[in-house]
């Protein structure tokens, strides 16, 4: 089934405590495209960047089956950069360098064969440019996912909220909850944000998993513990990469199929932090892939109890 992501594709220099790189491929949309793309192809992919972006890592996303054609090159300016280093815990970082460049003139432009999109993934960005993006469609997608940050609500609050009131699916974090609804209980919280539109609330919690809210119904999935993490850079935008490729992939928007997106998705970020930037999710199996959702099922399975006389 037909997805668009729209996003960042971007350069990234990350330290960790295991660790260092110079300049690596980056950026939302690029995580969200790879690793939705072990579920589904053609990933239509809308970015911008700048002419000093290799035709080597466009290559990249094409040989994952990311459709590149929305990708605007611009010869004369640079592409997006972030640079930062995390804390011993990994949960918190410093950013050192952030540069806009072409990213802070994106104008979406939508080719005209991603136009009726079945299903529309609109990674971190300015939500008017989401909200433009949701726009230029023919038709209304059958799901929308949205995923922002508190950068947003910081500067952008009036724009956020109406474009959330158009999606159909918010991903943001716990942090991210309680400063959008005033509220720190997450189950409060996620009353009050489903009701400013979205049908469905993903509350990510990084190493304690995710929760999935729709009406009365809430689905919670662990978090794999792994031996090694070294970067959990674009965990949160494989995670939902993950997420928005199987429920393409399976063309079904129950609540039932989301909890088995929202699996998946948790799989895919755990291979994400195995290694810097992208390189873990450049060459994954199918069998790995299986492999590490059984690991996550079992997790919470539990064998029924015994009846005895």
């Amino acid at each position: 089934m037909s997805l668009l992501v729209i996003g960042s594709v971007a350069f990234d220099a990350l330290e960790t405590p295991f660790g260092k790189t110079d300049k690596i491929i980056g950026g939302a949309a690029t995580y969200i495209s790879l690793s939705a793309s072990y579920s589904t192809k053609p990933v239509n992919l809308v970015a911008v960047v700048g002419g000093d972006f290799p035709q080597s890592d466009i290559q990249i996303l094409e040989n994952h089956g990311v459709n590149t054609e929305g990708l605007q090159i611009k010869p004369d300016e640079k592409s997006f950069f972030w640079s930062g280093k995390y804390n011993k815990d990994l949960n918190s970082r410093e950013t050192i360098t952030t540069e806009l460049n072409v990213l802070g003139s994106f104008d979406p432009i939508i080719p005209d064969n991603y136009l009726d999109c079945k299903y529309l993934m609109l990674g971190n960005l300015a939500p008017q440019v989401q909200r433009l993006v949701i726009q230029r469609l023919v038709n209304r997608p059958k799901l929308i996912v949205l995923d922002t940050m508190n950068f947003w609500m910081d500067i952008a609050a009036e724009e956020l909220l109406a474009t959330i009131e158009m999606v159909d699916v918010l991903s943001i974090n716990d942090e991210e909850a309680r400063q959008l609804s005033g509220e720190y209980s997450l189950v409060k919280a996620a009353r009050k944000i489903l009701a400013l539109g979205p049908k469905f609330l993903i509350i990510k919690k990084g190493e304690h998993g995710a929760l999935l809210f729709h009406k009365n119904k809430t689905f919670f999935a662990p978090a794999l513990p792994l031996e090694e993490v070294f970067d959990p850079t674009g965990a949160g935008d494989t995670f939902a990469g993950g997420f928005i490729g199987h429920i393409a992939a399976t063309d079904d928007c129950s609540f039932e199929n989301l909890k088995r997106a929202v699996i998946h998705g948790s799989a895919m970020a755990s291979f994400c932090v195995e290694k810097f930037g992208t390189e873990r999710l450049l060459n994954l199996t199918q069998e790995e892939i299986e492999a590490r959702e059984a690991q996550f099922e079992e997790l919470v399975r539990v064998q029924p109890a015994s009846v005895t006389a």
